[in-house]
């Protein structure tokens, strides 16, 4: 362990009572904002809260078109995950795999017309849920802190070495 996860005498550095009570806080509200995001959007579009945002990020890509392993990366998921969920994706029409022109080894994953009006009639209920689940709940300055600490949370997790072991690079 190195002094993050040990004090000055070498014992684990726990959690104060206030620190446990705002890392369960957290667990629990990522927990039920995940699943409420999911609900809504298998009862309104058939598909899980990842399918869309992989067919979001298609959508805003270069004529509808990404990198297979780009789009791992961006979604922070395994790229055999990606590959089972563009597989769903393409049996419902919504995606088509292509080979990469640049890189006989490489695909990229393309977006298609249905695809791409599902997400646009699917957009109005998400935005909606996310708006009622989160930013109808907090007041302008909170969503500001929010999004403050979110950044530093995720600027101190994101490895700045490109050669990290992280399970969307394998």
């Amino acid at each position: 362990m190195d002094t993050a996860t040990k004090g000055g005498d070498g014992q684990p550095r726990w959690l104060s009572d206030d620190e446990q009570r705002v890392w369960r806080a957290y667990l629990h509200a990522t927990t039920l904002l995940e699943d409420h995001l999911d609900r809504q959007l298998q009862r309104d579009a058939g598909m899980p809260h990842v399918y869309y945002g992989l067919l979001v990020q298609l959508s805003q890509a270069p004529r509808r078109r990404m990198r297979m392993t780009e789009l791992a990366r961006n979604a922070k998921i395994t790229r055999s995950r990606l590959s089972h969920a563009v597989a769903r994706l393409e049996r419902s029409g919504w995606v088509r795999r292509e080979d990469c022109p640049s890189d006989k080894r490489g695909q990229n994953a393309h977006l298609t017309d249905e695809g791409y009006e599902v997400l646009r009639r699917s957009a109005p209920g998400h935005v909606a849920a996310v708006r009622q689940a989160m930013f109808d709940r907090l007041s302008p300055e909170q969503v500001g802190q929010l999004g403050e600490i979110m950044r530093v949370m995720a600027e101190g997790l994101q490895p700045s070495d490109r050669d990290a072991d992280l399970p969307w690079l394998r």
